[in-house]
């Protein structure tokens, strides 16, 4: 395997989106916008609820669809996780094999593929109920210490601190991207990240070249009131730091680069992995050496397409949209 730009570590979830009501979504009991963990049997129920309504699926995961967007833009990636040995696994390696992208994921017996139900509802919000299925399962023996060392940076979401296993198997991609000098990017995920998971959180931040945090999570991270302190505050601590704030744009610090970069004004549809790709984005432009400006640029407008339609991938094509945003951009040296 040739040296790898990015590689992912993270839970590997078929998502499953379906559009609700707002009365289903009451139903079902769960806070609309949040992620919520489930049990298999919660999860069942839920689906055979919505009946034959048109569901649409596709291989993710929070970290994984940063990785897919980074490589759909045409960087260099691998993604590290586990799957089931069932018909979901399949489907999940085989789209990331036709998406060119190294699958570092063992297939599991005995243990079922984690599944995301992704519930949209017509203010294009959408709530998550997860069941994680053998992702829990995923731990530091599972780091590939060859990965990292072939990987010039990593990516880490936040949702692998929900659990020991994931904890430790953090740490230790960590301590093999210190050991080999690769560069470390940490993705808080959710605000509850920061608020229960918070001890966690803040290890594998020390070892951070890069954060990425919405509003909410700078906020709890720094115990700041606002996006502006919470940046400020954030970037006096950690090298390079990326804070979304929705439709009030993105602020970012890069290699001593401080730059606020406007949202693109859409219609919105479907919210699901607009911070995924953002990051997703922004890392394509920063790694390959662009100015944060025009990097924020592709990313804010990126994301801003994905909550204009269905689903967490851009519909159009990625090159069409990175040479549209990136060709008039002077590669920074």
């Amino acid at each position: 395997m040739n040296t790898i730009l990015l590689t992912g570590i993270g839970n590997a979830l078929v998502d499953i989106e379906a559009q609700v009501t707002e009365e289903e979504l009451q139903a079902f009991g769960v806070e609309k916008g949040s992620m919520t963990l489930t049990d298999p049997t919660t999860q069942a129920s839920m689906l055979s609820t919505l009946g034959n309504r048109t569901l649409h699926r596709s291989s993710g995961g929070s970290a994984a669809n940063t990785i897919i967007a980074f490589a759909q833009f045409g960087g260099s990636a691998s993604y590290c996780s586990l799957l089931g040995n069932d018909h979901l696994g399949e489907f999940y390696a085989q789209e990331f094999k036709d998406l060119n992208i190294h699958l570092e994921a063992s297939l599991v017996h005995g243990a079922p593929t984690g599944t995301c139900l992704v519930l949209i509802t017509p203010d294009s919000e959408r709530t998550l109920n997860t069941t994680l299925g053998v992702n829990v399962e995923f731990e530091r023996a599972n780091i590939s210490e060859e990965l990292i060392k072939r990987s010039e940076w990593i990516y880490i979401e936040g949702y692998k601190l929900t659990d020991d296993n994931g904890a430790e198997a953090a740490d230790m991609a960590a301590f093999y991207a210190n050991k080999h000098g690769r560069h470390i990017a940490v993705s808080c995920s959710d605000g509850f990240i920061v608020d229960v998971f918070g001890d966690r959180l803040r290890s594998v931040l020390k070892h951070a070249s890069l954060v990425f945090c919405n509003e909410r999570e700078a906020c709890a991270l720094s115990q700041e009131e606002t996006a502006d302190s919470a940046f400020a505050s954030l970037a006096s601590r950690h090298r390079n730091v990326v804070v979304t704030k929705g439709a009030e744009g993105s602020l970012i610090a890069w290699n001593g680069h401080s730059v606020n970069i406007p949202a693109y004004r859409i219609q919105p549809v479907d919210a699901t992995g607009a911070g995924d790709m953002f990051a997703g984005a922004f890392l394509y432009g920063a790694l390959h050496r662009y100015h944060p400006e025009h990097a924020g640029r592709l990313a804010s407008y990126a994301s801003a397409q994905v909550v204009a339609q269905f689903g967490a991938r851009l519909k159009t094509s990625h090159i069409d949209v990175r040479d549209q945003i990136l060709n008039s951009a002077s590669t920074a040296r």
